[in-house]
This record gives structure tokens, sequence and C-alpha cells, in this order.
């Protein structure tokens, strides 16, 4: 009965964060592309080494931002009682870490669902990343002299 509110606001929030996600890799390749250069004989292993950094520290920063989405979720709908609770949940969950049986921070029968769209929506997250990371070392590997 209650899982109609649990699929609107869970795939409206999968939504918003695989198009914030998709959004902000397509920005930071523009930027990469820009600092970086195409010219292979502008690659140096130092740029290489910059730009990943950059990349992963920027993707680790998304992944931050759209759990503490889905905790801002759960706080307004009541679904978990404090903001502390609800980011350890939602890491938890879209990193599908899960939690063992001792943990006190659960969510009740009537919100599972949505734990569950969040955890998918962390898969999807996971692997555009995977994927956006791998363009990225094509883009800015240093050429390979023969």
């Amino acid at each position: 009965m209650y899982w109609k509110f649990d699929w609107f606001w869970g795939l409206l929030l999968l939504v918003i964060t695989v198009v914030f996600h998709v959004v902000m890799f397509v920005l930071m390749e523009k930027t990469l592309v820009i600092k970086v250069g195409r010219e292979e004989d502008t690659r140096t292993l130092s740029h290489f080494i910059v730009a990943m950094a950059l990349i992963a520290l920027g993707a680790a920063t998304l992944h931050g931002l759209e759990a503490t989405a889905w905790a801002a979720l759960y706080i307004w709908l009541g679904a978990l009682p404090d903001p502390t609770a609800a980011m350890l949940y939602s890491l938890s969950a879209i990193t599908s870490y899960g939690h063992s049986a001792n943990s006190a921070i659960f969510l009740e029968d009537r919100w599972r669902l949505l734990g569950a769209i969040e955890a998918m929506n962390g898969l999807i997250l996971f692997g555009l990343t995977t994927a956006f990371l791998f363009a990225a070392i094509e883009l800015v590997r240093p050429s390979r002299r023969r």
C-alpha cells in the first residue's frame, strides 16, 4: 500500500542523481580536455597523475553528495530519525555495503523498498563512474613511445 510513495520518491531521486552524475562527469571531461589537451605529445606522466587524482576526488565528492541527497530524503520522509543515522544508512545502501544484523540503523518495513532503490541507484552510479574513469584514462594517458 505504501510502496507507491517509495517508487515515486525513489525513482525520482534515482533519475535526478543519475542526470547530475552524468552532467558533472561531462563537465569534468570538458575541463580535462582543456587542461591536458588532446595532442598526444602534450601528455606527460605528471599530467596523467594529477588529472586522475582530481577525477577520482571529483567522483568521490559526487558519490558523497548523492548519498547526502538520499539521507536528506530519508529524514524528510521520516524514515530515519536523525542526520547521522540517515547518512550512515545511505552510505551503506548506496555502496551496497549493507548493514549487519547487530546494527541499530535500519529502515522499518514500510521504507525498505526505498533502501533497495537506493542500492540500485548506487550500482548505476558506480557503473557510470567506472566507465568514465576508464574513458578518462584513455583520454589523458601519456603516449606510448615504441
